[in-house]
């Protein structure tokens, strides 16, 4: 990069030192949410919600659990207006829900907002204009004094139209571009502001210090958080509030550390959906304070329904990654993850754990609605042994030995490899079906019978190749009766050296599995399957099976 001699530091630190925040060790209780979806969000998309898209986007956010949600600047355009009176008089506003408009601090904007507000139960009107040294020197050209007159304009013109305006109304100021403005004089303009609606512990103002463009670490940002929060006028009857965007992919970080610092409330929006690189994302907010303990107040128990109608409405998509809600965050590919995940889960299952602490798994997955089948295992040529081992557990009621689930892994992630792509669990199924289950050529045991004596008898009528042969054997059990007469009827050497069987309880019907290992004379070892409704049944066909894997007739 050759050009940093065109950089440099575009933001302020306070005068002293404010760093009382970076004692406390996490965000210990949920703030005041905000969502700017309808607002921030909308104005970001390439093609804006329609009257009727908003409307239902405002639904679900009040269904999500937000109290505050600011859904527009009404004098911006009809249709914001429009949006505004249709939820006023359509009567979809609850009682503990209050909307917040955005207005800049001119009077015939002011006007049309109140116009627009009329009658409304509870609403949020939010004044603003720009502070940092940018926008001073290259926007408006205005010296400090003038900026703030702006902003006392705009605050004396809010309490005149309140007072005229049938409606239930409180105020919030944000400096916009706080975090390039001089701590000092931020606190200096909302001061004038807050001296001007002069809150009350019933009427409490907002001033919210927005990471418009961010300029610096998130320490910064703490830093001049706590500086406002212990110089604004009235602190008690003050809510703080922070609305971090996310151009340097720290707006997630610059919350948190703005909380601890003294914030009080949170603007963002869902999935971060904003200009530019956009706002913080408040689903992973929430969810981060959920996974230390901490209650949120919102419900994100069905994240999948949630980006359904986030995607349809905005026409944007959640990235795969995205925390908590992307399409792979709980996937494991990885043959290691896999099988500490699949562990994990085995031993908080045994243990009857309520606490989670699943490897590698920071949420439990079925807390914001998705399942362990499909979404925790994925099956491609990285995974292990104890992943696809897993898998068929979980979806097939299949439990492989040890040893086997090594044998099918291999085989699994050959036959990915191969394709390379992604192989769904049905897909795995049919391989584990195909590669084992209840195989019959070119052996197949058509018939079997038993005497009991010192020893079991058998009489095996087999197939091999086609021909029809009958051979007769003896052993301690019936399989190996059968093993032994196959063996010297067919002058095959091998051994039995594994063996397992259980209940298929994922099955309608009552059925069995039987799982056969056997060892040639050169060592190699070759694996069968049998699944019947009878244990007997399933066990000489997981042998057959495993003899016909061998590659012996």
């Amino acid at each position: 990069m050759k050009f940093t001699n065109k950089y440099q530091r575009r933001y302020f630190m306070p005068p002293y030192p404010c760093m009382d925040w970076a004692s406390k060790e996490y965000v210990d209780h949920a703030p005041t949410w905000c969502s700017v979806d309808l607002r921030d969000g909308n104005q970001a998309l390439i093609i804006p919600m329609s009257l009727e898209e908003k409307l239902e986007f405002w639904q679900y956010l009040v269904k999500v659990g937000f109290k505050e949600i600011e859904i527009g600047f009404p004098a911006a355009s009809e249709t914001e207006y429009e949006f505004c009176r249709a939820l006023i008089e359509r009567n979809l506003i609850p009682d503990d829900v209050t909307v917040q408009v955005l207005t800049q601090s001119r009077e015939h904007i002011i006007k049309k907002t109140f116009e627009a507000l009329e009658g409304c139960k509870n609403a949020i009107v939010h004044l603003y204009n720009s502070t940092s040294v940018a926008q001073r020197e290259q926007v408006f050209r205005k010296s400090k004094e003038e900026i703030v007159e702006i902003a006392v304009t705009g605050a004396k013109l809010l309490n005149e139209y309140k007072e005229k305006t049938p409606g239930n109304f409180r105020f919030e100021y944000s400096p916009e571009s706080f975090t390039g403005t001089e701590p000092e004089f931020a606190a200096e303009i909302c001061n004038a502001v807050i001296d001007i609606w002069n809150p009350t512990p019933d009427n409490k103002v907002i001033i919210n210090l927005p990471v418009t463009v961010a300029e610096s670490m998130s320490h910064v940002y703490a830093q001049q958080i706590e500086y406002m929060c212990k110089e604004l006028h009235n602190r008690e009857n003050v809510i703080v509030s922070l609305h971090p965007h996310n151009d340097r992919g720290c707006a997630v970080a610059d919350t948190e550390m703005g909380l601890l610092a003294g914030a009080d409330r949170v603007e963002g929006t869902l999935f971060g959906n904003g200009e530019r690189t956009g706002n913080v994302d408040i689903i992973t907010l929430a969810l981060n304070m959920y996974t230390h303990g901490v209650e949120p107040n919102l419900d994100f128990t069905d994240l999948p329904g949630l980006v359904e109608v986030y995607e349809r409405l905005t026409r944007m998509t959640v990235n795969a990654r995205s925390p908590y809600s992307g399409q792979l965050v709980y996937a494991a590919f990885s043959g290691s993850h896999q099988d500490a995940i699949a562990k994990g889960m085995k031993f908080r299952e045994e243990k009857g754990l309520e606490q989670w602490n699943v490897p590698y798994i920071p949420i439990d997955p079925h807390d914001v609605g998705r399942e362990y089948e499909g979404d925790v295992i994925r099956i491609n040529s990285q995974s292990g042994k104890g992943g696809i081992g897993y898998l068929m557990e979980q979806n097939f009621g299949i439990v492989m030995p040890a040893k086997m689930r090594e044998h099918f892994g291999y085989t699994v992630k050959s036959v990915s490899d191969h394709a390379h792509k992604e192989l769904k669990p049905d897909e795995v199924y049919d391989i584990f079906q195909d590669t084992y289950v209840n195989l019959k050529t070119p052996l197949h045991v058509t018939e079997a019978h038993y005497k009991q004596g010192e020893q079991i008898f058998s009489e095996v009528t087999v197939t091999v190749n086609g021909e029809t042969r009958i051979f007769n054997g003896e052993g301690n059990g019936r399989l190996d009766a059968v093993s032994n007469a196959i063996k010297d009827g067919l002058k095959l050497e091998y051994t039995i050296s594994a063996y397992a069987e259980h209940a298929v309880e994922q099955t309608s019907k009552s059925k069995a599995a039987s799982y056969v290992g056997i060892t040639t004379a050169d060592g190699k070892v070759s694996w069968g399957v049998g699944i019947h409704t009878d244990i007997i049944a399933a066990s000489v066909s997981a042998l057959v099976s495993a003899i016909n894997n061998s590659g012996l007739i």
